[in-house]
């Protein structure tokens, strides 16, 4: 704390709102720390406060959109070293985690307990990260988000004090208790206040699984066999889809032989007797909507080496263009919607004349473009910048969201007004200023 306060405070003289923040790709905070317990998160948040120092929470920097750069310098709060499991209770399916714990090491915690935490975001991401960011993933269309899957949020705030969004010691499955604080600060990405605890519901693992992948004639019979499989109640756990140049991509990353064609990675989840039922469903809608390929995999190195395919295809995608970097962006649009607006950022991408495989969680409606491009060429770069902004508002004009996922951080937040409204904008500036007046908390991000 001293050396904070001798060297980082400034008191943010000569930063006030009309001085342009540092480059998002390069903005270091000050000075960083590592608090190792939430007594020390107070006691460092009040000093910062007191000083009106900016203060960056940070997980272990798995985030899309840029949510942990100190555009306003201060300091970073690194919680990694904060990693207890605490308050496991196999009879509420309910499990307390500080931000150090990542989904893996948790779900490693819980093995032999019969349960597992099941968003799954591909990243081995911070849990406090991921309910910070609003989290999702591959088994969202049957789990949920992060959203619906978090019962209680221990909260520093930013002058020090301890808020639990639900009460000390409270994880209800349901309350009509008030406000709803908990979905509150959940997708808030660090600008109310530092997650040190989050109260999560587990989930009882399936006594069976198993993933298939089938390859179709066109995009539009990759949706339409989602929603029928959707309709017909298959209670599945997983749909991904990828275009044919992400599947050709992947295919040769992974060295594993795929149609180059749009397909589905499709994964149920239920008992024995069960699963052979949503099987035999599943492949009659598939084949009914011209899938091919059908081949279950139901052993656990196989649908791993399956999965590890898909949570591969960032590296898959740079593997395109080998010394370009890449930026992912993200929308989600209503399922009926989503055959046109796949479509149509496909021709934008050939037009713009840029590199972007297709991936997504096809279930909700939510896709991601993987951008690939030379950073040192500066038309490249804007075209990718104008891309991405195009994306977001074909999603909008579609009844959608600029993003499903990822967050706002610093790269959606022009997109923000068009899909909220004014009104929309101005109540969440009105809950900012209540809880952060001073503007302390992660500035310059969501707002």
């Amino acid at each position: 704390a001293g050396a904070v306060e001798g060297q980082g405070l400034r008191k943010r003289e000569g930063r006030g709102a009309a001085v342009p923040p540092r480059p998002p790709s390069c903005a270091p905070p000050d000075a960083v720390v590592w608090p190792q317990s939430v007594g020390q998160v107070q006691e460092l948040a009040a000093l910062c406060y007191r000083c009106r120092v900016p203060m960056v929470p940070f997980g272990t920097g798995t985030g899309l959109e840029g949510g942990v750069n100190a555009v306003q310098g201060g300091v970073c709060f690194d919680l990694s070293r904060m990693d207890a499991i605490a308050e496991l209770s196999l009879e509420d399916f309910s499990v307390a985690v500080e931000p150090g714990v990542t989904r893996k090491a948790l779900n490693s915690h819980l093995r032999g307990t019969g349960l597992w935490f099941p968003v799954d975001p591909g990243a081995d991401a911070s849990l406090c990260g991921m309910a910070a960011t609003g989290a999702s993933g591959t088994n969202a269309v049957r789990y949920g988000t992060m959203r619906p899957n978090v019962l209680n949020l221990r909260v520093v705030l930013p002058d020090g004090r301890l808020l639990y969004t639900a009460g000390p010691g409270r994880q209800p499955r349901k309350r009509a208790a008030g406000y709803d604080l908990t979905s509150l600060f959940v997708g808030s990405e660090g600008t109310l206040g530092f997650l040190t605890q989050a109260t999560l519901r587990l989930h009882p693992l399936p006594e069976a699984a198993a993933v298939t992948t089938a390859a179709f004639p066109s995009v539009r019979a990759a949706v339409a066999c989602t929603v029928q499989v959707l309709q017909a109640a298959v209670p599945v756990a997983r749909i991904e889809f990828l275009d044919e140049v992400m599947v050709g991509a992947c295919s040769r990353f992974s060295k594993m032989e795929l149609p180059v064609a749009a397909t589905l990675l499709l994964e149920l989840h239920g008992s024995r007797h069960g699963l052979a039922e949503q099987q035999r469903q599943t492949e009659e809608i598939v084949q009914l909507n011209g899938g091919s390929g059908l081949a279950w995999a139901e052993e656990p190195e196989e649908r791993g080496r399956l999965w590890a395919m898909r949570h591969s295809a960032w590296y898959a995608a740079l593997a395109l263009r080998p010394g370009c970097q890449g930026y992912s962006t993200d929308v989600c649009v209503p399922i009926s919607r989503l055959p046109d607006v796949v479509v149509e950022t496909k021709r934008d991408l050939q037009d713009s004349g840029l590199t972007g495989p297709m991936v997504g969680h096809i279930g909700d409606g939510n896709f991601h473009c993987l951008l690939i491009f030379d950073t040192q060429d500066p038309d490249e770069t804007q075209r990718v910048h104008a891309f991405a902004q195009r994306l977001g508002r074909r999603a909008l004009a579609a009844g959608g969201t600029c993003t499903g996922e990822h967050g706002v951080g610093l790269g959606k937040r022009g997109l923000l007004l068009e899909e909220l409204g004014q009104e929309g904008l101005d109540t969440l500036r009105s809950i900012k200023a209540a809880l952060d007046p001073h503007n302390l908390m992660n500035p310059g991000k969501v707002l």
